[in-house]
């Protein structure tokens, strides 16, 4: 039998984001966001739902806060609704939605969990939407106001902030394939939303450094490897330009101080719309960088593609590798390769692991929720960190996605990754195999193989 144990203080936690759980979408002044109107826009969810009960996490959360102490949680990391702040985004403050997020927070420290405060998990408010939302150079100002209204609320209480979630996703499905809220196709705004929300974090950062000072500020990039689907060299080609456009583009300037030179050399026909001093904003010095991970892509050359030549071919399967019911392969040396990366690339910065899960097939009785899969993934995963951490990599403590099954973006409530079941017609609550196991590893700081 082999220990896997993690260093003493490893935190562990789990992580939801507000449109996905909350609900309440209408209520107590909260405004409208770019996901309410993309939600309810006929054939955008693959089951016509909404995120409009969700979870019914905003009425539910005293209930769900001691699930958290049950399975022993030291840290939940939720986000807040831009909206529910800011009705518009900008302006008069909703004085209940901040009230809202402090009771959680006040509540979490009262059950013993640390809480991780996300400022945008993709929720921006319409009614900046209707102004360009993150293709207008002014929404990198209303975000630091936000956060400047937030940091000056919940800092003396909420110890870790993030800024974004996620930059690279809500960008280039929202602004460039138009799978996610706005739903645009439009590279010139893509290219400005994407400086747009890296700049806007670092002027988050320098808000939330004058309003919580006592707090430890980072941001969550989800990555992950880009391997080519055979071995010549256009197909090599190819896995670096998208490495450069999903990964590199967003952490270069977050960690290396300017946008990497191949990349703008592809996107040279466009102009960059960065402004002087806009390299030091985003590379403004940070506590931490939040990972998200849940597999590697395979790509390949396409000449018919204009421009890019690439293909991310998600309908590849590699031989004797298991799938999620997302279709992502369980390839847990690919969460090492993103670590290492980190590690030997980009200075080895503090690391958490802000979301890490899957959703797998479940057997559901009256009282339990068998989930094999998934608790064979989080293993599998976490042996790869814990290696990760015995070659140096400075990681200080794990998330698991997520904490309850919930709406899945553009999927609706068709895949579930809770490590605690939600019936939805009842809002019952059923803790699974796999969450039970998983506050096993909370209790232990590690596991048994």
């Amino acid at each position: 039998m082999t220990r896997i144990a993690f260093p003493t203080g490893f935190v562990w936690g789990a992580a939801s984001s507000a449109y996905q759980v909350e609900g309440a979408a209408a209520e107590d002044g909260r405004g409208e966001s770019i996901w309410d109107r993309f939600a309810r826009t006929s054939g955008k969810i693959v089951d016509g739902s909404t995120g409009d009960v969700a979870c019914d996490h905003y009425h539910r959360f005293a209930e769900d806060v001691a699930l958290m102490k049950e399975l022993g949680l030291g840290a939940y990391r939720f986000s807040i609704a831009w909206p529910r702040i800011l009705p518009e985004g900008k302006g008069p403050v909703n004085q209940r939605g901040l009230d809202f997020y402090s009771r959680l927070v006040d509540a979490l420290l009262a059950a013993g969990v640390a809480p991780w405060a996300t400022l945008y998990h993709w929720d921006l408010p319409a009614a900046l939407s209707d102004l360009g939302g993150w293709t207008n150079r002014d929404v990198a100002a209303w975000f630091a106001d936000y956060a400047a209204l937030v940091g000056r609320a919940l800092g003396d209480r909420v110890k870790h902030f993030m800024t974004l979630n996620e930059p690279q996703v809500f960008t280039i499905f929202g602004y460039l394939t138009g799978d996610h809220a706005p739903g645009l196709v439009d590279l010139p705004g893509y290219l400005r939303a994407s400086h747009h929300a890296n700049l806007a974090h670092g002027k988050a950062v320098q808000a939330l450094r004058a309003t919580a000072s006592r707090s430890q500020i980072g941001i969550v990039e989800q990555i992950f490897p880009i391997h080519p689907l055979s071995a010549n060299d256009a197909d090599r080609a190819a896995a670096g330009r998208v490495d450069g456009l999903f990964n590199r583009w967003f952490l270069d300037p977050l960690l290396k101080g300017g946008y990497p030179d191949d990349m703008l050399r592809l996107l040279s026909f466009l102009p960059l719309p960065a402004e002087p001093g806009d390299a030091e904003i985003i590379a403004e010095p940070i506590d931490f960088i939040g990972v998200n991970h849940y597999t590697r892509q395979f790509a390949r050359h396409d000449a018919e593609l204009p421009l890019f030549e690439f293909q991310v071919d998600l309908a590849h399967r590699e031989p004797g590798s298991d799938y999620t019911q997302m279709g992502w392969e369980v390839h847990a040396p690919s969460f090492g390769e993103v670590l290492a990366r980190l590690r030997d690339d980009y200075g080895n910065p503090l690391v958490y692991v802000t979301e890490n899960g899957a959703a797998t097939l479940e057997t559901v009785e009256p009282n339990a929720v068998h989930d094999p899969a998934r608790r064979a993934y989080l293993e599998s995963y976490l042996v790869e960190l814990h290696a990760a951490l015995a070659e140096g990599s400075r990681v200080g403590g794990y998330f698991v996605w997520s904490l309850t099954d919930n709406f899945e973006w553009a999927f609706g409530y068709t895949k579930h990754f809770g490590v605690i079941r939600v019936d939805y017609e009842t809002q019952r609550r059923i803790v699974k195999d796999s969450g039970r196991w998983y506050a096993s590893v909370t209790r232990e700081n590690g596991f048994s193989l």
